[in-house]
């Protein structure tokens, strides 16, 4: 889809205000991301037209949602996910997804059986809603949602009543949705790991109010991101592909900021993933350091240092054609005379590639 959803929105919620002015790429994933309470949910509703004591403007790809005009919300074409799946407990998992797409017949969306192969959903359609797992039950709620042929879904944080193995179990159907589905998202999350496997675009809350927005790479990658991102999340995500495995148990990986070694992963040479780095994770020497047992070090550029109150610094490096954060304490920052512009060598350690924080890769 072309265009863009254009946001220009006020609400007051006792002593909480939202003030969003934002517009959303239609295409691809775009996180809305924040601590609890900062709006994201509550921005959310509103695109949907579920919080009637908004003011101003939602336009959907030039069709005025809200404004000069009203379009009710069953009427905007959304696929909402919540964060608890609400079914009809009467009704098996077919029942409820059929009842979806009779919603939606003549609107030219996907039929229950490629929403079925698609999800995995085959084995749960004769089941009743109480005999899913989490997992289960959020990959039923995102095909109920696809099935009513939406222009656009809304997932309000669908994993966060989930433990790490429903997670994981979930993860790769919303990466497939996202690659094949060609209905533009907004991910609510408030995970760095969700944010950076996910999503190309990502607007930060705070308060009611955007932060920050732009593309996933360049925002987790910004010094000023530490105070709402925290600083054991902080850090740069960078492309890669894998160049050779090595005899010796360890994989190379070409990246922009030059070749990285980690542990090995089953991915064929040629594959394009992506790749946290921690910014606690990283180390800084003004000369090239020798006799160390990490093997990823690489020649950087100082662009910005980020004092903290803490007593910490956040340090952004350009290294060749990427961005990387480093957390340092402000004594080793005036030690090493870091600014913008001074050369350095940045050493990963080599748990912070990690494998789990290796991640299939996405159209950027």
């Amino acid at each position: 889809m072309t265009g863009v959803l254009r946001v220009d929105v006020k609400l007051q919620l006792g002593a909480f205000a939202l003030d969003v002015a934002q517009d959303f790429a239609l295409s691809g994933v775009t996180a809305l991301f924040g601590r609890s309470g900062s709006g994201k949910s509550t921005l959310l509703r509103v695109i949907a037209g579920l919080e009637g004591r908004a003011a101003g403007d939602v336009v959907m790809a030039g069709q005025v949602w809200q404004g000069a005009a009203w379009i009710p919300p069953e009427r905007r074409g959304i696929g909402y996910v919540f964060q608890d799946a609400r079914f009809f407990p009467h009704l098996s998992v077919r029942g409820n997804l059929e009842f979806a797409h009779a919603r939606a017949r003549g609107l030219g969306g996907p039929g229950l059986d490629e929403v079925a192969t698609a999800l995995d959903l085959g084995p749960l359609l004769d089941r009743r809603p109480a005999a899913l797992s989490g997992g289960e039950k959020q990959r039923v709620a995102i095909g109920r949602a696809l099935l009513t042929a939406p222009r656009i879904l809304l997932l309000d944080e669908p994993l966060a009543a989930l433990d790490e193995a429903r997670k994981a179990e979930i993860l790769p159907y919303i990466e497939r949705l996202r690659d094949q589905a060609g209905v533009p998202i907004l991910y609510v999350s408030h995970s760095v790991a969700e944010v950076a496997r996910l999503a190309q675009q990502v607007v930060v809350l705070q308060d009611g109010r955007v932060l920050r927005a732009g593309g996933v790479q360049e925002v987790l990658a910004d010094p000023q991101a530490v105070p709402f991102l925290g600083p054991r999340e902080a850090g740069a995500l960078l492309g890669a592909v894998v160049a050779a495995q090595d005899s010796d148990g360890l994989t190379r990986l070409e990246t922009g900021a030059g070749p990285l070694w980690v542990a090995r992963i089953g991915a064929a040479i040629g594959s394009r993933l992506q790749l946290r780095i921690h910014a606690q994770d990283v180390i800084l020497s003004r000369s090239r350091p020798e006799g160390l047992s990490a093997l990823n070090i690489l020649p950087a550029t100082v662009t910005a240092v980020q004092l903290e109150d803490d007593h910490g610094a956040t340090v952004q490096l350009r290294a060749g054609d990427d961005l990387l954060l480093a957390r340092l304490t402000r004594r080793s920052v005036a030690a090493l005379e870091l600014a913008p512009g001074v050369a350095v060598y940045a050493v990963v350690k080599s748990v912070a590639v990690a494998q789990g924080d290796v991640a299939g890769a996405q159209p950027r």
